[in-house]
């Protein structure tokens, strides 16, 4: 099955999951992200450090539906997962002794969504 065009097998069957924990355990979080992931690329959101780091304080956990970019200082640690990550946004991360996981990875950590911030 597709879902509104995509192709990869492993985002289509991403959004399958995301519906289904959001109906099994009634969190909206997950069914909002599955509406962002079933966008264009182009349409997906592209985050920098920089941002993140404005906007973020040490321990928060945060999901982009999309790309985090290497652009700008990043100082705190956070739990961060995204549909992908930079080089250098990944080695920023590390050094600021972040944790990264892909989405698929936090969504079994954090199954019912508590305390998860969607950046756009």
């Amino acid at each position: 099955m597709t879902i509104k065009g995509r192709t990869n097998p492993n985002m289509v069957s991403l959004i399958e999951e995301l519906k289904a924990i959001s109906i099994s355990q009634n969190v909206m979080i997950w069914s909002r992200l599955a509406s962002e992931l079933s966008k264009p690329n182009r349409k997906k959101p592209t985050v920098n450090l920089s941002h993140l780091n404005r906007i973020s304080s040490s321990g928060d956990i945060l999901l982009i539906p999309g790309k985090v970019l290497g652009s700008g200082e990043f100082n705190h640690k956070i739990e961060i997962a995204a549909e992908s990550f930079s080089e250098k946004a990944r080695a920023k991360l590390n050094n600021s002794g972040s944790q990264m996981f892909s989405i698929r990875e936090l969504l079994t950590k954090y199954p019912k969504g508590s305390n998860i911030r969607i950046i756009k």
